[in-house]
C-alpha cells in the first residue's frame, strides 16, 4: 500500500501526481502477486498432506523427509547453486539465521508432518495446519504490526469453521496422536513463516532456497541414518517414487519458492489467510485421492472457512505498522 505524501500548510489539496499514481499501481500490483503466490503454495501443499498419508505405511517419516529435501535440492540446484555460489560470503554472515529458518522450515515441519500422517486423517492433518496462521498473525502483532479490524474478523470467521470441522459440530475436541504431532507441526511452520520477514534483504530468493534445503537436509541427515539401521529402508516402487518426486520438486522447490515470495510482498500475516484455504483444499483432495467422507458439515466449515479467507485478503484488511 503506498503512501501519499501530503502537503503541510496548504489550504487546497492538490491532487496526486503521476508518481504517487504509479507506486499505488505498483504496490497494488505488488500485493495481488502475492497473494496468488500464497494461493498457489497452500493449493500445492495441500497435496503434500496427502501424500503423507499415503505413504505412512510404507516409508518412514524421517526416510520420506530426507529423500523429499534430496529430490528438492536436485530441482533447485540448476537454477540455485551459481547464486549460493556468488553469495557464499553473504550467507556465511547470516548462518544463525539460515539453521534457524532451514530448523523449523524443512527439518522439524515436515517430519512431523509425515509423522503425524501414522496416525490421522489428511483431513484432519489440513484441518488442524489452519492454526498456524493465528500464530503468524500473534507473531506480527509482537512485532509492532496492527492486523486490521477486517483482517481479524476473517481471520475469526475462518478459525471458526476449522474449529467446528476439527470437533465434528460439538464441543468435545477428540484429538488423536497424529493430531497432536500436526499441532507441533504448525507451530513450526507458523514460526518459520514470521522468521522469515527478518530475512536479509541482499540473499536473493534462490540462495536463501538452495541454502535452506541443503542445511535441512544436512541436519536430518544423522536421523537418517538412524532411521535406515532401526526400520531399514523401503522399497523404491511407482507407489513410493512418484509421490516423492512430487513433495521434492513441486511441494518443496516450487512451492516454498511461492511462500516465501508471498511472504516478502504481504507479509506472513496477509498470507496466513489464504492459507486457511488449506483445509478446503486438503479435504477435497483426500475425498478424490484417499476416499476420505465429506459431509454437510465439511461443507459447511468450508464456507465459513473461504469467508473468512476472502474478508481477511481483502485489501480493506492490510495491516498498518506502529512503528
Amino acid at each position: 500500500m503506498a503512501v501519499l505524501d501530503r502537503v503541510h500548510g496548504s489550504a487546497t489539496t492538490e491532487a496526486a501526481d503521476p508518481a504517487d499514481r504509479g507506486s499505488g499501481g505498483k504496490a497494488r500490483r505488488a500485493a495481488t502477486l502475492g497473494l496468488l503466490l500464497a494461493a498457489l503454495a497452500t493449493v500445492v501443499w495441500s497435496g503434500s498432506f496427502v501424500t503423507s498419508r499415503a505413504l505412512a505405511d510404507s516409508v518412514p517419516p524421517i526416510q520420506h523427509a530426507f529423500w523429499r529435501w534430496i529430490v528438492a535440492l536436485v530441482a533447485v540446484a540448476p537454477f540455485a547453486a551459481r547464486a549460493a555460489w556468488r553469495q557464499r560470503a553473504l550467507l556465511r554472515e547470516h548462518i544463525r539465521f539460515l539453521l534457524l529458518a532451514s530448523l523449523l522450515g524443512v527439518t522439524v515441519y515436515n517430519t512431523l508432518v509425515n509423522q503425524a500422517g501414522i496416525s490421522t486423517t489428511a483431513g484432519n492433518m489440513g484441518m488442524i495446519m489452519a492454526a498456524s496462521p493465528v500464530v503468524m498473525a500473534l507473531y506480527e502483532r509482537l512485532g509492532g504490526t496492527r492486523l486490521g479490524a477486517r483482517r481479524v474478523v476473517g481471520m475469526l470467521i475462518a478459525c471458526a469453521g476449522v474449529l467446528l470441522l476439527v470437533s465434528k459440530g460439538s464441543l468435545a475436541m477428540d484429538f488423536a496422536v497424529g493430531d497432536l504431532w500436526m499441532l507441533a507441526a504448525a507451530l513450526s511452520f507458523a514460526s518459520y513463516s514470521a522468521l522469515l520477514r527478518r530475512k536479509p534483504a541482499a540473499i536473493e530468493g534462490l540462495s536463501f532456497l538452495f541454502s535452506t534445503f541443503l542445511l535441512g537436509a544436512l541436519m536430518l541427515a544423522p536421523v537418517f541414518v538412524a532411521s535406515l539401521v532401526i526400520q531399514g529402508g523401503f522399497e523404491p516402487t511407482p507407489a513410493t517414487v512418484s509421490p516423492l518426486l512430487y513433495v521434492g520438486v513441486i511441494s518443496s522447490a516450487l512451492a516454498f519458492f511461492a511462500w516465501n515470495k508471498a511472504i516478502s510482498l504481504i507479509g506472513a500475516a496477509r498470507a496466513g489467510v489464504v492459507y486457511y484455504l488449506q483445509p478446503v483444499c486438503v479435504a477435497l483432495l483426500s475425498f478424490v485421492v484417499l476416499g476420505e467422507p465429506t459431509g454437510p458439515l465439511q461443507i459447511l466449515c468450508m464456507v465459513l472457512i473461504l469467508g473468512g479467507v476472502i474478508l481477511g485478503a481483502a485489501r480493506g484488511g492490510t495491516s498498518a505498522s506502529t512503528k
